[in-house]
């Protein structure tokens, strides 16, 4: 019998983990789940059963995917309402990086820029 994998979780580096944990808390949804801004700097952060997690590091190291591969996105979460969970992050004030649309491969989907210009996307499966 295989090991069952149970959850995953994307870290991204951030200049600040204090700054990120409370964008994700505010904008977004999210609890903070934990905080140690000193000495290293570690954040997690859960909506439903998702958790991402935060460090520290020096600016120059952050580089989001969009940088490297146009359109790529670092974060990507299906969920079950992108039109209520768009309108949540408007009203909360979130960054929106790319508007609510329905893509060429099936998704209605929208993107969002974090402090750190990670563009974080929500999609929800076209039926």
């Amino acid at each position: 019998m295989k090991a069952k994998l149970t959850g995953t979780s994307s870290i991204l580096i951030v200049k600040d983990v204090t700054i990120s944990a409370e964008y994700y808390r505010d904008k977004l949804g999210f609890n903070i789940v934990e905080l140690q801004n000193k000495p290293n700097g570690f954040a997690m952060v859960k909506r439903n059963e998702f958790i991402l997690m935060f460090v520290n590091a020096p600016p120059e190291k952050i580089t989001p995917n969009w940088k490297i591969v146009d359109k790529t996105s670092n974060v990507y979460f299906w969920v079950d309402d992108a039109e209520t969970l768009y309108k949540e992050f408007i009203d909360n004030g979130a960054d929106i990086d790319y508007s609510l649309y329905n893509t060429p491969y099936g998704m209605k989907e929208f993107g969002i820029s974090d402090p750190d210009e990670y563009d974080i996307s929500f999609g929800e499966i076209l039926k």
